[in-house]
């Protein structure tokens, strides 16, 4: 149950919570008592322009949420010196216009949001010392505060306009959401700032008692659902809100036991904790450790996990941390990727920004493993538009075209195949002769598949050859074999852009003019505006394509060559209206 406390992300985020807690105990309670819940869950979330504005002019995430909050605290005092304005509708106001400003700049301006929703989220597995230090910061600010302006705020109500001391309790809550962000995230920052304070006071009246309860409560809700997180793999914002409700409704059912009937009060305590030692001790099976004659390896996406299966063969232990149908560019590491990642001798990554968060995971685990990133020698790369690929961008960065799906171009895939024999091989060199012979094959089927899929494709008139896809995932796929994209439903490389309306007008009226016969779906993203499209312009969307992962791991689109046959295949009959047929085997 305690291995956890071994692994430097968790002694980080213990320590996070911990700070937090102090936070909680300390403003939660004004938060609780002042009516303040709804404008601490608001102020979080509105920090979204700040978040869009770091994420594409490339500073501090904490400086862009931080100075949105203020933003947003100023305006609201301001609307508050009106008198036909409550608290509740001042903060409804603001944090309207700032989430629609959010949505502009994402979708609009910056064109990705990724990172923005790793925030909204939270991630307690990623905590590093800025984190540590704003909490540390919004502790000992709220101290200082409580102690200096306490009796005040405990006298005064939340729109008394006659002093400065109501103006620096909305900021101190803005700095406590903001520094929960990288916990919890803006849309769980009231399960560390809210939750445990109502909780107590339940049964608690007294201010000095309930705020020292309050962060004791805090600070173990955190550790426990820390512990649970990990047992469980599930996300710990996640799980420590869950568990924070969960103790809120216990409470507050003993304590309406207790007015009726007090000798069953209690019982509903004592179910508390018997369902959090109950849960904390039914932890994730791994399936056990792998072989001592083989290595263990983990791979960040579906197809390098099927790439370096397919290399390594037997050789090999292999902990894929995607899963299919899993969104790659924004996914959010789990406790049990965190423990494979520990465990692994290599770490390969696909790169290009596309897996961008596996490098801080790595760095998380504290793991020593050789993290081999296969975008860094592809002979076909775009990521500066041509030429070999550049693997000197910045973390989690996907400089202006960039295209990170580089294995829809099997020469790609072939050369990947190559790295991953040298790195095996290198990391295992008894097991060289089956390493090389399971490559030799794979490069073998790499050409076979890859000279069908032209076949394939010729089918079709070189004219007629035109395809709208979700997103811009297949420019590799395209060039290799002489299809013309003439647009996408979300105009970037990455599936977290957003279509505003003029680009749909605009990619409604191409479609027309240019007689497209088909828009094609992703596996892993809701059709909905593909089919809407497609319902308005007389084009098929009937054929999907397998853009960022792959199919289910016992289909024939469990593979990267499954996936590209099935692409190949959709793409032909989607451009034909379906007379033309093919096969491939792959």
């Amino acid at each position: 149950m305690f291995d956890p406390f071994a692994l430097p992300f968790f002694q980080r985020g213990i320590v996070e919570i911990l700070l937090l807690a102090s936070v909680s105990g300390l403003l939660g309670v004004w938060i609780v008592l002042r009516g303040l819940a709804f404008y601490a869950h608001a102020v979080g979330t509105a920090a979204v322009p700040g978040l869009v504005l770091a994420d594409g002019l490339g500073f501090s995430a904490i400086f862009g949420a931080f100075g949105a909050a203020l933003v947003m605290a100023a305006l609201i005092a301001l609307l508050l010196r009106r008198r036909s304005v409550g608290g509740d509708s001042a903060t409804a106001i603001v944090l309207a216009g700032a989430l629609a400003l959010g949505v502009i700049l994402a979708s609009d301006v910056f064109g990705s949001q990724g990172s923005v929703d790793r925030l909204l989220f939270g991630s307690l597995l990623a905590i590093g010392t800025p984190e540590l230090v704003l909490a540390a910061v919004a502790a000992l600010a709220a101290a200082a505060a409580t102690a200096i302006l306490g009796p005040r705020w405990l006298a005064a109500g939340f729109t008394d306009r006659n002093g400065n001391s109501d103006s620096l309790l909305i900021a101190l809550i803005a700095l406590a959401a903001v520094a929960a962000l990288a916990a919890v995230g803006a849309l769980l920052a009231t399960a560390i700032l809210v939750v445990p304070a109502a909780t107590t006071r339940l049964i608690i009246k007294r201010l000095p008692a309930w705020q020292l309860t309050t962060a004791a409560l805090a600070a173990a809700e955190g550790v426990i659902g820390m512990i649970l997180a990990y047992q469980l793999n599930v996300p710990p914002g996640a799980a420590i809100a869950v568990l924070a409700g969960i103790v809120f409704a216990l409470v507050a059912v003993a304590v309406l036991i207790h007015q009726r009937r007090p000798r069953l009060a209690p019982l509903a305590l004592t179910l508390l904790g018997l369902s959090a030692l109950a849960v904390a001790g039914c932890g994730s099976d791994d399936g056990g450790e792998a072989s001592s004659s083989k290595i263990t390896v983990a791979a960040t996406t579906t197809q390098v996990g099927d790439l370096v299966r397919e290399v390594g063969g037997d050789a090999v232990t292999v902990k894929q941390i995607l899963t299919p149908n899993s969104e790659a560019h924004d996914y959010e590491p789990r406790p049990n990727d965190v423990g494979a990642v520990a465990a692994s001798k290599i770490v390969f990554a696909s790169g290009l920004g596309l897996d961008a968060w596996s490098t801080k995971l790595v760095k998380e685990s504290g793991s020593e493993a050789e993290v081999v990133d296969l975008s860094s020698g592809l002979p076909v790369s775009h990521a500066t538009g041509e030429g070999e690929a550049h693997a000197d961008e910045k973390e989690g960065e996907e400089h202006g075209e960039t295209d990170p799906h580089w294995w829809h171009d099997l020469t790609n895939l072939e050369a990947a195949t190559t790295e991953v024999e040298t790195a095996l091989i290198a990391a295992d060199p008894a097991a060289k002769d089956q390493i090389t012979a399971n490559a030799d094959a794979y490069r073998a089927k790499i050409k076979k598949v890859d000279e069908q899929i032209r076949a394939c494709l010729n089918k079709v008139p070189a004219n007629e050859r035109l395809i709208v896809t979700d997103h811009d995932a297949f420019v590799y796929f395209t060039e290799r074999y002489g299809v013309t994209s003439k647009g996408a439903v979300f105009p970037s490389t990455s599936t977290q852009g957003q279509a505003s309306a003029g680009e749909v007008a605009a990619l409604e009226k191409l479609i027309r003019e240019e007689k497209v016969k088909a828009i094609f779906p992703e596996s892993s993203l809701n059709p909905a505006l593909a089919e809407r499209i497609a319902s308005d312009t007389g084009a098929s969307s009937d054929y999907t394509l397998y853009g960022d992962t792959l199919g289910a791991a016992d289909s024939p689109e469990g593979t990267v060559l499954g996936a590209e046959a099935a692409n190949a295949k959709a793409m032909v009959a989607g451009m034909t209206g379906g007379k033309e047929r093919c096969t491939i085997e792959s």
